[in-house]
């Protein structure tokens, strides 16, 4: 690949513009007070800054490059396409060919019964999409009176006003009270931090019986859908759901009409080991969320795909459609992209690949746990997360003030690594491809880094 070199004034020019123009999304003033990080190209599972130093980047670029940056194949797809045809909208009773192809890919690939997709422009987009698609699926049916949204506290459902309102995170919502009415909340599935401290082989899931109590305290038939990723983010570290947790509540929403929507944008794609994380407890929702990974990071898309079942309610005649839509959704070139992607994972078996690899991952991450302040690895596939604890037999968190987590990241990011932290969560997930060498190296910076750590805090 060509490399892109710029003088010293050059990069002091684009440095200022860049904290003088633009408004970075999630912005960090305390970090962009050091000065912003400019990127110029990457190549396989590393990006390059515009000082030419590389970087393993452990998060695949905010969870989408998930076939490694500059793949051939798509980058061929795309330039196809553009000699062709760059785009023409999917409005009223207009498809491209990508787009129809694209379908037909998710209907083959998707689990169980979803095999209908309504294309947006991200995974913010794709949620705020399954919430309207569920409240108009019950109105056409005759139930206005099911408008209420079953969340779970500490899960992130999207940017949006309505995908705010459905976070239960309260950095992301603070700014913005009061949110859309009726979304509830109930506990997190989160057995390594439980809200009951409860212990979770005896406590026959506390957390599922405080989401039937709400929804029997609510109405049953005042709910329009359940909300929730089967897998948390990496706000809070991938915790796995208990045993019988996802088939309790879907069989919760079966009894009472409740459409269940799935939150895989940071799941889907072969992140877990699987194509989708549901599909480890042979779970399938009524409409799944899906975006990030999807592309691979090359242009923004994402979708919301359900069934024939909820899209014939939507078909029943004129003044029956979903009244929803964007511009871009389903973009010509994106979608082009995003075919020539799960062609890479399909052909490539990176699925396949996840799975092995994040055993492998397991093993050695669990070596990790020689160091005092490791108090949980917790995870599945390739995505995976490290809690720093003070003390891990009594589950007693670190200060938050010594931003213990952040120096560890600092160090990484100073030899070489790009490595995401949520406080004093590390959280790894890397491209698909990543290999049994770059694992191997990444670990090496973590055992450095964390004992680094331990010294530097006198842990």
């Amino acid at each position: 690949m060509p490399n892109q070199s710029f003088t010293d004034d050059e990069k002091n020019q684009l440095r200022h513009d860049a904290l003088t123009y633009i408004i970075p999304h999630y912005a960090d003033n305390a970090e962009l007070a050091k000065g912003g990080k400019i990127f110029t190209r990457g190549e396989g599972c590393y990006v390059y800054d515009i000082d030419g130093k590389r970087y393993l980047d452990t998060f695949a670029s905010l969870l989408t490059t998930v076939c490694g940056h500059h793949q051939p194949q798509v980058a061929k797809a795309i330039e196809d396409q553009l000699k062709l045809l760059e785009f023409f909208p999917n409005y009223c009773d207009t498809f491209t060919v990508p787009l129809i192809k694209l379908a037909r890919k998710l209907a083959e690939i998707m689990p169980g019964d979803l095999e209908v997709s309504f294309f947006v422009n991200s995974g913010s987009e794709a949620n705020e999409t399954a919430l309207k698609m569920a409240r108009q699926y019950h109105r056409e049916r005759g139930e206005l009176g099911r408008w209420k949204v079953i969340a779970r506290r500490n899960s992130y459902h999207a940017t949006t006003l309505g995908g705010t309102s459905a976070t239960g995170i309260p950095w992301f919502r603070e700014y913005f009270e009061p949110l859309l009415p009726g979304y509830l909340f109930a506990p997190p599935a989160v057995c390594c931090n439980c809200e009951f401290k409860a212990d979770p082989d005896t406590c026959g899931m506390l957390c599922f019986q405080a989401m039937e109590q709400l929804i029997s305290w609510e109405g049953p038939n005042s709910v329009s859908a359940i909300i929730m990723d089967p897998i948390p983010g990496s706000n809070t570290g991938y915790p796995l759901p208990p045993k019988g947790y996802l088939q309790a509540v879907r069989e919760l929403c079966d009894t009472h009409g409740i459409l269940l929507i799935f939150d895989e944008v940071q799941t889907g794609f072969g992140k877990t080991g699987k194509w989708f994380a549901c599909e480890h407890w042979s779970v399938v929702p009524d409409i799944m969320s899906i975006g990030k990974g999807f592309t691979g990071g090359y242009i923004p898309l994402g979708a919301t795909v359900t069934t024939q079942k909820i899209a014939e309610v939507f078909r029943k005649g004129p003044g029956t459609e979903l009244r929803s839509g964007a511009t871009y959704g389903g973009h010509t070139v994106a979608c082009a992209a995003t075919l020539a992607n799960i062609e890479v994972i399909q052909n490539e078996g990176l699925v396949e690949r996840a799975a092995s690899m994040g055993a492998y991952l397991k093993s050695e991450l669990d070596k990790l746990y020689q160091y005092p302040i490791v108090g949980d690895i917790r995870g599945i596939g390739l995505l995976w997360a490290v809690e720093l604890m003070a003390d891990a037999k009594a589950r007693k968190k670190l200060d938050p003030k010594l931003g213990v987590g952040s120096w560890i990241r600092d160090w990484c990011w100073n030899n070489g690594m790009i490595l995401r932290n949520n406080g004093d969560i590390l959280v790894i997930a890397p491209a698909l491809i990543i290999t049994e060498d770059q694992v191997d190296h990444m670990l090496g910076l973590m055992h450095q880094a964390i004992a680094g750590a331990v010294e530097q805090f006198s842990l």
